[in-house]
């Protein structure tokens, strides 16, 4: 215990004594979501020590990747602090686009980051990004609608149980769907739930020449049986759904199921926010029996661009929001359940956050989840609902657009899977591979 106050101590004269000199205001691009919206929200307790102001840039997830990437690659110098995430941050890293995290302090104890996360936020073996939360993807459901059909959730289910718990779970006239999950066009909103989805059906975005794999039956399988399943038991317009359309929905009581990423938990869960918050339980995302599920990896992480002129006064601010000080700062004003998960290994050794309902499972499926390993077949990229390489943004971008059409029967899936086998032969072709 006084190691660990002394460890505090020391961070926090660090950052008092870098607040004593020349105070800057820094700019943060971030993403819409609850916990960035939370962290905004405690900012001040960063100024005071620090005498540093936050200007906050808060987009859609899908509108930052754009404003992020183009203002990086450009060299445009519009933000001191970029939230990235396990995609973009090696290899930006590798292109010398961002500031190496090599210089943390010792309070702030860069060991104690969960390996998964630090491996995926690192370029040959250096930290380019600090994890915020990390998140793999896990079942929310509702426990009350699960028992009136007459099923009990396994804790490692497969996707043909879930397609009958959905159907069983739908009740149209009280608006509730038996199922709700992302089908809105981006490679990281809807394009990220299938790639990971696909994996469990054995399918895989190139085979070990680089060629695409969407004229394969892995594929067809995949987003046949999605589309089936949506169509019978998802919500109206679920093409356009990501993941805050999905939270909404099941906070309001009209999703039976929500398959999306595991800091969701604390939103679904919170009586504050959700009609259903004492009726959700838990379990690892479905497989086939091929022995892989369908959960990803991600970190939402704060990097610093290599062009910025207030470099001290932004690693400061990745200290204070990526720290162990910060999740007992959340902790002491929401509880433990709203700490920010999946980042450090001394959380899940914490036994307040032991206590919390979700802690476990959201472990279980970070672990279960890897890069290097993610498809039935080999693949030869690293990545588990992405492909770690340059060109795959802007692939995946179209690919998910052509799903997304799918999805709304403006064409069929045989014509989606067609035109994502011809645009990504074409791109990789002049990309080289």
């Amino acid at each position: 215990m006084f190691l660990r106050n002394a460890l505090r101590a020391a961070t926090a004269l660090t950052l008092v004594a870098a607040g004593s000199a020349a105070a800057d205001t820094i700019t943060i691009a971030t993403v819409n979501n609850g916990d960035m919206i939370r962290m905004q929200g405690l900012t001040d307790d960063f100024t005071t020590k620090t005498g540093h102001e936050v200007e906050w840039v808060t987009l859609e997830e899908n509108v930052l990747r754009q404003r992020v990437t183009t203002d990086i690659s450009t060299k445009g110098g519009a933000f001191d602090i970029m939230t990235i995430g396990m995609y973009e941050t090696p290899i930006w890293g590798a292109n010398g686009w961002l500031v190496a995290l090599d210089n943390l302090s010792e309070g702030y104890d860069v060991d104690d980051i969960l390996p998964a996360m630090a491996g995926g936020l690192s370029h040959e073996g250096t930290l380019y990004a600090a994890p915020f939360y990390g998140e793999s993807s896990m079942i929310m459901y509702r426990t009350d609608l699960m028992e009136k059909a007459g099923l009990e959730m396994p804790d490692a289910p497969t996707w043909d149980f879930i397609r009958q718990a959905a159907a069983a779970m739908t009740d149209r006239d009280a608006e509730i769907n038996g199922v709700c999950l992302r089908g809105k066009a981006g490679w990281g909103e809807g394009g990220a739930f299938i790639t990971a989805m696909s994996n469990s059906f054995g399918a895989r975005w190139f085979d070990m020449d680089w060629k695409p794999q969407f004229d394969t039956a892995a594929w067809a399988n995949t987003l046949n049986f999605y589309k089936g399943m949506m169509d019978e038991s998802g919500p109206a317009g679920y093409a356009t759904n990501g993941f805050n359309e999905n939270l909404s929905l099941f906070q309001q009581g009209k999703c039976g199921m929500w398959i999306d990423a595991t800091v969701a938990a604390s939103f679904v869960t919170n009586p504050n926010d959700s009609t259903v918050a004492d009726k959700v339980g838990f379990a690892l995302a479905p497989d086939t029996g091929l022995g892989k599920r369908s959960n990803w990896l991600w970190a939402w992480a704060l990097a610093i661009p290599a062009g910025t002129q207030k470099q001290d006064a932004a690693l400061q601010f990745i200290e204070w929001a990526t720290s162990k000080d910060y999740i007992e700062l959340v902790a002491a004003n929401e509880g433990w359940a709203n700490v920010p998960p999946g980042a450090r290994t001394s959380l899940y050794e914490n036994p307040n956050y032991q206590a919390v309902p979700f802690a476990q499972m959201t472990l279980d499926s970070i672990l279960s989840a890897d890069p290097n390993n993610s498809t039935v077949e080999p693949s030869p990229y690293v990545g588990v609902q992405f492909a770690a390489i340059p060109e795959f943004a802007g692939i995946a971008t179209e690919v998910s657009q052509e799903f997304s059409a799918a999805y709304a029967g403006q064409q069929t899936v045989e014509e989606a899977l067609e035109k994502a086998q011809a645009l990504t032969i074409d791109a990789m072709e002049a990309a080289g591979y």
